[in-house]
Parts: C-alpha cells; sequence; structure tokens
C-alpha cells in the first residue's frame, strides 16, 4: 500500500486552531470533502478517506453545503441493491 504523508509546522498547525487530538482527523475530512467536491474522488473514495461511514458522510456534505453527485454507476448499484432485497 501507498503511503502519503504531509509535513505541517507547529506554526501552522497552531494557526488551524484545532486541538491537537482532533487535527489528523478534521484535516483528513477536509481533504475529503474538497476533493469530493472538485471530482477529484468519488463518494466512496472520499468517505473512506474521511473516514465515515456512507450516512455520516452523506450528512457532512451536506452540512457543508456540498451538492451530492449521483451518478449511473451508483444507480445501477443502488437497482442492484434493491433487487437483491426483493
Amino acid at each position: 500500500m501507498a503511503q502519503l504523508s504531509i509535513e505541517i509546522s507547529d506554526e501552522l498547525l497552531q494557526a488551524i486552531k484545532l486541538p491537537a487530538v482532533e487535527a489528523s482527523t478534521r484535516l483528513r475530512r477536509e481533504l475529503a470533502f474538497r476533493l469530493y467536491e472538485k471530482g477529484l474522488l468519488s463518494f466512496g473514495k472520499a468517505r473512506e478517506l474521511a473516514g465515515m461511514t456512507r450516512w455520516a458522510f452523506h450528512d457532512s456534505l451536506g452540512e457543508e453545503g456540498i451538492t451530492r453527485r449521483y451518478d449511473v454507476e451508483e444507480l445501477e448499484e443502488d437497482i442492484k441493491t434493491l433487487e437483491d432485497l426483493s
């Protein structure tokens, strides 16, 4: 598995004004929101990066004012799920 690390100076981390214990999680979520918003990550991959459940990520997008895109692939997946359930 490839890993990417981003170094943030102590000065910048303090400027972000987040508690140290919360900074890593919040920064991952912010990155996930913005990459999804710009179309650089799918919903599933952005949710994975954010470390959130599908529903929590969906709700958070709304709180952030980010429009949820719903593409043909997701529609087909949902239709298959409904067919499997019936």
